[in-house]
């Protein structure tokens, strides 16, 4: 299963690349950015793709990890190392990474996502822990 999902993270992050950010199959239309972070145990930079909606001048990325009981590999990588590197279309810069696992900014990023993309309403449906918001600022 982790295979799988390395080979399907690799497939987009080289169309993401190859294509100035656009991708097809799943992901095809949605806003997307690759989140590089330093893995809190292993030291080593890791790339995900992820969806993402902005606030202002802030790139935001949700923790769902599709409703799974744990949270994603990325996000313990972002509390241990929050310095990040962004890429979005055009665009690659070093952010500051800052977990929202409560409040009302969370509720009104998380609900900015959902309305966007109701999946992610179906993704909190489905486990008992609040879904991290995830906000990345440029530094």
């Amino acid at each position: 299963m982790a295979d799988e999902l390395n080979d399907f993270n690799r497939k987009v992050i080289d169309e993401f690349r190859a294509n100035d950010g656009v991708v097809t199959g799943a992901f095809a239309g949605a806003p997307m950015v690759l989140l590089t972070t330093t893995g809190a145990k292993t030291g080593k930079e890791r790339v995900i793709p992820l969806v993402h909606t902005r606030d202002g001048d802030r790139v935001v990325v949700i923790a769902s990890k599709g409703g799974a009981p744990a949270h994603p590999h990325w996000y313990l990588n972002v509390l241990a190392h929050p310095e990040v590197t962004v890429e979005l279309p055009g665009d690659t810069f070093r952010a500051r990474a800052t977990a929202l696992t409560e409040g009302a900014e969370h509720d009104r990023l998380y609900r900015a996502q959902a309305d966007l993309m109701p999946n992610f309403d179906e993704y909190q449906a489905k486990t008992d822990r609040t879904i991290p918001v995830v906000v990345l600022e440029r530094i």
